[in-house]
């Protein structure tokens, strides 16, 4: 549709594009063929209802947990669907793989096992997350993803090929070298995918797509999606796909200034523990968490009732007055936790949220964007904090990347931070209390108790009362030796971790404790290990053979100027 009229909200402008890959030189500083372009730059609020897909699709599109389309999703299926070849210009992060895998599965026939699609990619890495997406999306269908690609023995990918696929995702130069050795046909694929074209030519695979390409049907369809379209892409297009209909993503590449944002690595199946945690640690105001589906969101908000949070949870599937009883509490402040979807929390204007929570990663930057977006509004602060798997690196540094800005790593709260916060905290109020003078009448209580006791033990008995009733009989607020013990970690092989009852707030330095392990023991500095020092505890790794002599010498000197508790952090056997 180049000469249709753009739709409102929608731009015309010039093409645009950004500044070319230092890899394909100078002369790709001007596109030899860029047709004409429709910029979107924000997300258009659309269902994947309306985009034309099957009720089947829909199933496979709502059980991943995709909610509603992203900007290219929403202009490039249409167009696909409508059997038309597509060029799409947007960054890495936009959703583009679900793009021109949902019209392809609505392409292919699941019951003829041979390769009717095929989708290129640059990297191992992006053809297997690729096959895994196209898997997720289709599941139910009964459809074979194979993947292949170098550094993955050949003959495994033979047998697979040979067993009948219907979508093949690969790099150009392992789906080169199956086509040499015949153990991949493409007479009857009639759909390609090139995804991040670009990116492939920096690898230097546009011959491979050349000569690929020209293995296919005259009559077939062809998607290619670049982020920026350097001659070489244009030329490639204008060769291949002369008529195809162009759409251009203006990523959205800004964050919120006032947003201070981080990061927590989690292990696999422990989300839910390191959120509790984390919670605990920064005694947020009121808070969005936000999840990818409606099962999680109910199944989160409940878990953290259960643990004692006040959470509701806000998603698609709820009655429209259950909504807004729910926002009714979230803004009066009776919950102080929103576990919600994207969709569900798009448009929520509340300027008091203090934190945002990414407890799944979304699933294209421009939804991180606009999460985080719900925080740090009207002149004030706001934090965003990432809960991610190992497994989930590189798409926060693609996020990091595409934001340009930096996503801070930090450390899961171990008992000992979360029990000096709680101390922060419970001073905090009794100072604040102090200053209002509400002594409630129990300034006579202490006068009279102050003629038998000192009134520092006075005060530091009706303390102890006060936290035992705050946060339980058995809890101490200057002790939690048992449960950091359990949580300070495996010491290095060859070493024995110790704990120290001092930290940040007495002044303690990493060098203090070095100096005075060298100083006392006669180890070398080189043979202290891992040093952590948190607020009001500190733990300390050293030889095993010398950890009796080290406990036994700190526990006669001095750090900062008094004498501390020394002893294991870990006790054997635990």
């Amino acid at each position: 549709m180049p000469n249709a009229p753009a739709p409102r909200g929608v731009k015309k402008p010039q093409p645009y594009g950004l500044k070319p890959r230092r890899a394909s030189g100078p002369r790709d500083a001007q596109p030899a063929f860029v047709p004409e372009t429709d910029v979107i730059e924000e997300p258009l609020l659309t269902s994947f209802d309306d985009l034309g897909l099957s009720e089947i699709v829909r199933k496979g599109v709502a059980d991943a947990g995709f909610e509603s389309p992203t900007p290219i999703q929403a202009r490039a299926i249409p167009v696909l669907l409508a059997g038309k070849d597509l060029i799409g210009q947007a960054q890495t992060g936009t959703g583009k793989t679900a793009a021109f895998a949902l019209p392809m599965i609505e392409h292919v026939d699941p019951n003829s096992r041979y390769p009717q699609a095929l989708v290129m990619v640059p990297t191992r890495e992006l053809a297997v997350q690729a096959a895994g997406q196209i898997q997720l999306l289709a599941k139910g269908l009964g459809l074979r993803v194979v993947p292949v690609y170098g550094g993955q023995p050949i003959d495994r990918q033979f047998r697979a090929l040979k067993d009948g696929a219907h979508i093949v995702v690969g790099t150009p130069g392992r789906v080169q070298d199956h086509l040499r050795r015949g153990s991949l046909d493409l007479s009857k694929t009639t759909f390609c995918a090139l995804d991040e074209a670009d990116e492939m030519l920096a690898f230097g695979f546009i011959e491979d797509i050349e000569t690929i390409l020209a293995e296919l049907p005259a009559k077939r369809q062809v998607a290619l999606f670049s982020a920026t379209m350097p001659p070489r892409i244009s030329n490639l297009a204008k060769k291949f796909m002369p008529d195809a209909e162009t759409v251009a993503i203006k990523s959205l590449r800004r964050t919120v200034e006032t947003v201070e944002q981080s990061y927590y690595e989690v292990p696999p199946g422990k989300k839910q523990d390191a959120l509790a945690r984390v919670l605990d640690m920064e005694t947020p105001g009121p808070t969005i968490v936000f999840c990818r589906t409606k099962a999680e969101t109910d199944a989160l908000a409940e878990g953290l009732r259960l643990r004692g949070y006040a959470a509701d949870a806000l998603h698609g599937d709820m009655a429209q007055a259950e909504r807004d009883r729910v926002m009714r509490r979230f803004r009066e402040g009776l919950a102080d936790l929103l576990v919600a979807t994207d969709v569900a929390a798009r448009g929520l204007d509340i300027d008091t949220v203090t934190h945002v929570i990414n407890y799944d990663l979304p699933w294209d930057v421009e939804q991180y964007i606009h999460r985080i977006g719900r925080t740090g509004r009207a002149g004030r602060t706001g934090d965003a904090i990432t809960l991610i798997e190992p497994r989930e690196r590189r798409n926060l540094r693609m996020i990091e990347q595409m934001t340009g800005a930096k996503i801070s790593p930090t450390r899961i709260p171990t008992v000992a931070d979360i029990s000096a916060r709680r101390r922060e905290v419970f001073r905090d109020t009794l100072r604040t209390r102090l200053e209002k003078g509400e002594d409630d009448g129990h300034m006579g209580i202490v006068e009279e108790l102050s003629g038998e006791f000192a009134p520092a033990e006075v005060a530091a008995v009706a303390l102890q009362m006060l936290w035992e009733q705050t946060h339980g009989k058995n809890s101490s607020p200057d002790e939690a030796d048992e449960e950091i013990a359990a949580e300070s970690g495996r010491a290095e092989q060859g070493m024995t971790k110790l704990f120290i009852a001092m930290g940040r707030q007495d002044g303690l330095r990493p060098g203090d404790l070095v100096g005075a392990i060298t100083n006392e023991v006669g180890l070398p500095g080189k043979s202290v290990g891992t040093i952590d020092i948190l607020d009001r505890t500190a733990f300390v790794e050293v030889p095993t053979g010398d950890a009796d002599a080290v406990i036994a010498a700190l526990g006669k000197t001095k750090l900062r100027g008094r004498r501390v508790r020394v002893g294991l952090a870990a006790k054997p056997g635990r």
